[in-house]
């Protein structure tokens, strides 16, 4: 587990982003199951110096600029939230375990993952314009 005071700047970076910090597997749990309805981004976050680094930028970029968003932003710390980013874990079956990663639930369902090998070595550009079209494809309104 890494010390609280290491992890506070890398957390409030996401937190000032809007995203809900989550804790334990109940918080993930509740969370989750009001995804159930709309779409709902979870960033796992991550100590990891060459991911994480453009990931938060990335992922705060995109849902700062796209114009569809997510209903719901939430977060976990991985090597933190050690409970709750077990749970989301479960939630992101069946890819495995990765940090930094960016997960999109939409009613419930994961429809799009973003593992840390797809970060690696990407500016935060980059990335806000992945989850930008991911954005358009499940956050936009439905057709009338």
């Amino acid at each position: 587990m890494y010390p609280a005071e290491l992890v506070l700047p890398m957390r409030m970076d996401i937190a000032e982003g809007g995203f809900k910090e989550l804790h334990t597997a109940q918080e993930v749990d509740q969370t989750m199951a009001e995804a159930e309805e709309g779409t709902t981004l979870v960033f796992i976050n991550s100590v990891c110096g060459c991911s994480a680094r453009t990931a938060r930028p990335g992922v705060k970029y995109a849902v700062n600029n796209s114009q569809f968003k997510p209903d719901r932003l939430a977060t976990v710390f991985a090597g933190v939230d050690m409970e709750a980013t077990a749970k989301v874990r479960e939630y992101t079956l069946p890819y495995p375990p990765s940090s930094p990663a960016i997960a999109l639930f939409k009613d419930g369902e994961l429809v799009h993952f973003v593992e840390r090998h797809h970060i690696e070595g990407r500016p935060a550009e980059v990335i806000a314009q992945h989850l930008e079209m991911v954005f358009e494809e499940f956050c936009s309104p439905a057709e009338a």
